[in-house]
């Protein structure tokens, strides 16, 4: 699978993603939202195992590393995942690399793949679960276009204790809105 934007190629992550993967997704600072985080090179090859090989599974996590297509370097990675078995809703997550971070990388993937979603695979909502403490996350996806829709009270255990979690989502008719207004 293979999107491309002005900056950007997203494409499916395999095996050759696994060190770039590792070296920015295990600095703990960065990534202290982030329910996973690897400890070792090999934390990624079983993580990399688990992505689904097609997009559009049902139950299934779908990965794309993103790619500058400038440097042709990985410069963050975006999950989705399939949620329900009638297969209209979809989660979506995003990861990016430190050095990449504030040069709308990640405005432009999560454009595209939305994008996608909706006109290319007829999904009808899409929704992100944010650390209610991850204020650019939060803003990313408000500028997006996604609405707050609920905020859930110690409802994950991650890493040992309870966190709180935050559910942004948008709807397809939402999206076809902001791009009309935008045109």
């Amino acid at each position: 699978m293979r999107l491309e934007s002005e900056r950007l190629i997203l494409r499916t992550t395999d095996s050759n993603d696994k060190t770039e993967l590792f070296a920015y997704r295990s600095d703990k600072e960065t990534n202290k939202y982030q329910g996973w985080i690897p400890e070792t090179i090999e934390d990624v090859e079983t993580f990399i195992g688990k992505i689904a090989k097609h997009i559009n599974q049902p139950g299934s996590w779908f990965q794309f590393s993103i790619i500058e297509k400038e440097s042709q370097k990985i410069v963050g990675d975006l999950g989705l995942h399939f949620w329900d078995k009638e297969n209209k809703q979809v989660e979506i997550g995003c990861t990016l690399n430190k050095k990449y971070q504030k040069k709308g990388y990640a405005t432009e993937s999560l454009r595209t793949v939305i994008n996608y979603l909706f006109a290319g695979l007829n999904k009808h909502r899409i929704f992100a679960s944010i650390d209610p403490n991850n204020e650019n996350s939060i803003r990313l996806f408000e500028r997006i276009g996604f609405r707050k829709e609920a905020h859930f009270v110690e409802s994950l255990f991650i890493n040992g204790k309870w966190e709180d979690d935050l559910i942004y989502s948008l709807i397809e008719k939402d999206w076809e809105k902001i791009h009309l207004t935008h045109k």
